[in-house]
C-alpha cells in the first residue's frame, strides 16, 4: 500500500523552522546590529537559502521513504518557509524603530503558530494548546539565544554598528 502524503506535516515542517531560524536571526541581528537595511537584507538572504534547503532535504527525506508526492512534499515545505519568512521581514520595512519591528515581527510569528495550530486541529487528532505552547516555548527559547549570542559576539568582538 502507497503511503498516502498529507500536506499538513511538510507545512508544519517549513513554517516552524522559518519561525524558529529567521526569528532567531532577525532577534540576534536586531541586537547586533543598528542598521535596518542590514537587517533586512540578511534575513531576505538566510530566507531563502534556508527555504530552498528545507524543501530539498524534505524531498529527499520523502524520496527516501518512496513517497510518490515528495517533490509536492518538497515544493510545500519551501512555500512555507518563505511564505512565513515574509511576514517576519515585513515588519522591518514598517517600523523605523527595528525593535518595534521586532517586536512585531515575534506577535506575527505567534499569530502564525497559533493560526496553523488551529487548521491542523482539524485534519490531525493533536491538542490545540499543547502543541501551540510547545511551539510558542521552543520559538521563545531560540529567540533568546540568538539575542544573548549577538549581544555576546558584539562585545567579544567589540563591533558597533
Amino acid at each position: 500500500m502507497k503511503k498516502k502524503y498529507v500536506y499538513a506535516p511538510a507545512i508544519v515542517l517549513g513554517m516552524h523552522d522559518a519561525i524558529v531560524s529567521l526569528s532567531g536571526l532577525i532577534a540576534g541581528l536586531t541586537l547586533a546590529l543598528a542598521d535596518k537595511k542590514t537587517i533586512i537584507l540578511s534575513a531576505i538572504i538566510a530566507s531563502v537559502a534556508a527555504g530552498l534547503s528545507m524543501g530539498a532535504s524534505c524531498y529527499l527525506a520523502e524520496k527516501t521513504d518512496n513517497n510518490p508526492y515528495a517533490i509536492r512534499a518538497g515544493a510545500t515545505t519551501s512555500a512555507a518557509y518563505m511564505g512565513t519568512c515574509v511576514f517576519l521581514i515585513l515588519p522591518f520595512f514598517w517600523f523605523t524603530n527595528n525593535y518595534y519591528a521586532l517586536a512585531f515581527s515575534l506577535l506575527m510569528a505567534v499569530a502564525i503558530i497559533i493560526v496553523c495550530n488551529l487548521c491542523i486541529r482539524h485534519t490531525h487528532r493533536h491538542s490545540f494548546w499543547r502543541h501551540t505552547i510547545e511551539m510558542l516555548i521552543i520559538c521563545a527559547v531560540v529567540s533568546i539565544v540568538a539575542f544573548a549570542v549577538g549581544e555576546v559576539a558584539k562585545n567579544l568582538l567589540n563591533i558597533n554598528i
